[in-house]
């Protein structure tokens, strides 16, 4: 079984595509202070599996053309970007969000699902929202 290689820490391009998918789902500040938030903080190690399950995210196929780059990397003993996340709230329930390395993480998984995966985690910006009842 081929052993991932990790950098250190992320490549400088990974938080704009982090801020890029963020903006999507929240507004501007959030997004800055969040991104700010990933670049300051320590990396920390999380499983593939947990990850995938945390944030509701399917697997995506062995086929899907960045999963394909990502588990070649690793065959060829290339190092891969750390992941960036954004901590869910499962009160509300808010998944975990995987800001950048998505693919990073399907590919880790097909090597290895307990694959200890590095990522910097940052929380979201404000009060979790009240949970709302479904109970009438």
């Amino acid at each position: 079984m081929p052993k991932i290689i990790w950098q250190d820490a992320p490549q400088e391009h990974d938080y704009p595509a982090a801020a890029a998918y963020l903006s999507l789902v929240l507004p501007d500040d959030a997004v800055k202070q969040i991104v700010d938030g990933l670049r300051q903080a320590q990396v920390t190690h999380r499983k593939a599996k947990d990850i995938l399950r945390a944030s509701g995210l399917a697997l995506l196929p062995q086929t899907n053309s960045h999963v394909v780059v990502d588990l070649d990397k690793v065959a060829k003993e290339k190092s891969l970007s750390p992941i960036l996340l954004v901590r869910g709230d499962a009160r509300v329930p808010a998944p975990l969000l995987v800001a950048d390395g998505y693919h990073r993480v399907c590919a880790s998984y097909y090597v290895d699902e307990n694959t200890d995966i590095p990522c910097r985690i940052a929380d979201s910006p404000g009060p979790a929202p009240a949970p709302v009842s479904t109970v009438r």
